[in-house]
């Protein structure tokens, strides 16, 4: 392997590893040490990456990550990249889950809960707030933004997201384009491989179509249906780590009750801890939930595995799949103008998780105090995620 790939996984291993603060300050980081300092790409071609993994469903910063690589070294560089990236922190998250129910009936370990748990809650209404500032610009993303929330509050149903975020891509898309560049598609979609197209709708299908035919009670149906739930989520998830924990919650907490409300917000609280992808974050969700249903700890380890796998994998293939004609791609202005649209109904995801995780604290004042206070620390100071979850960590330790 050339010296320069090598010292790039060098990096990219330091980078795994110092990488707190989610997309924004991994893009930041990228900057100062992959650009300036490395000169592995120039800041023109990153700005382009991270603007491509704003288009795309999946995991923004691994997908800029993974392009990265791809530039440098090409398939087998971004493929080890990738490892590199999201192996440490799934690993972490693979581990707690399987000690979780170790610790859970512990007085100590209750007590920092009470404490952390709407924590975790307040970054989410930090995260919401965020995102609606950023990207409610106009009446329309308004309107787009409110009706995802009442929709999801209403029906809590998996199957409305897709269809609320196709309808905002399209509603946005159709506002905002006046000209499409027809000669430009007919070119684009020369270029595109149906084969390719067909494997990555086809594993969906299949999976699905084999967890639903497969008998309850065998051993091999909750881990094929939970790779299908993560696969489409991972297909479904447009603006990052943030918008995973609707979708999530949702559907396994809510609909599937495949793990309680405090396990869930334990696991994120965790993960924000945690330099590295967001995404890790389904690796304790897989774990539990095998754990839950009686798998002991080898089942936990395989529904770890098959959430980092099933979460990560559209969002590589397509980041993989579409490098290589971003050039064509990224002069589309309809392609361009849905992504306001889907960002809108990504925000009434995101304010619809927030009054979902809420819920459960009922009349306790002390978790709303440390919902609001955790998500004004984090609006008026510099003070990072992971410092505010060791806050809450120690006041449980404390009292």
């Amino acid at each position: 392997m050339k010296k320069r790939q090598l010292l790039f996984i060098r990096d990219a291993t330091v980078y795994t590893f110092t990488s707190f603060g989610g997309p924004q300050a991994h893009v930041a980081i990228l900057l100062r040490e992959f650009v300036e300092k490395r000169n592995y790409i120039s800041e023109e071609e990153l700005m382009e990456l991270v603007a491509l993994s704003q288009l795309l469903p999946g995991p923004s910063s691994t997908q800029t990550l993974v392009g990265v690589a791809w530039k440098v070294g090409g398939l087998r560089l971004a493929l080890l990249t990738f490892l590199i990236w999201i192996l440490p922190s799934a690993v972490i998250m693979c581990m707690a889950a399987i000690s979780y129910k170790m610790f859970a009936g512990q007085a100590k370990f209750t007590n920092i809960l009470h404490y952390v748990q709407p924590i975790a809650v307040g970054i989410v209404a930090y995260a919401t707030y965020t995102f609606a500032n950023k990207f409610l610009t106009s009446k329309v993303s308004t309107m787009l933004a409110i009706g995802s929330l009442i929709v999801t509050l209403l029906l809590q149903n998996p199957y409305a997201f897709p269809l609320l975020i196709l309808m905002g891509g399209i509603i946005s898309s159709a506002k905002e384009t006046h000209h499409q560049e027809n000669e430009l598609r007919v070119k684009l979609f020369a270029n595109v491989n149906p084969n390719k197209v067909a494997y990555f709708i086809g594993i969906l299908l299949f999976f699905a179509v084999l967890g639903a035919i497969i008998n309850q009670t065998s051993p091999f149906s909750l881990p094929i249906r939970l790779f299908e739930n993560f696969y489409r989520n991972g297909i479904l998830i447009f603006g990052g780590g943030q918008v995973l924990v609707p979708l999530m919650y949702t559907e396994f907490v809510e609909l599937k009750h495949y793990l309680g409300s405090s396990e869930f917000l334990s696991g994120y609280a965790l993960q924000q801890m945690l330099p590295g992808p967001t995404f890790s974050f389904t690796s304790f969700l897989g774990g539990v939930t095998m754990g839950n249903k009686g798998y002991g700890i080898g089942g936990q380890i395989i529904g770890s595995i098959v959430a980092v796998i099933g979460i990560n994998t559209p969002g590589l293939i397509l980041i993989l799949f579409i490098v290589p004609f971003w050039e064509d791609l990224k002069k589309i202005t309809r392609i361009k103008n849905s992504l306001s649209g889907i960002n809108a109904v990504a925000v009434g995801f995101m304010a619809t998780a927030f009054i979902l995780l809420a819920k459960p604290f009922g009349t306790d004042w002390l978790a709303y105090v440390l919902m609001i206070g955790t998500a004004l620390l984090l609006y008026f100071t510099k003070i990072k995620t992971p410092v505010v979850i060791i806050i809450g960590i120690v006041l449980g330790l404390v009292f």
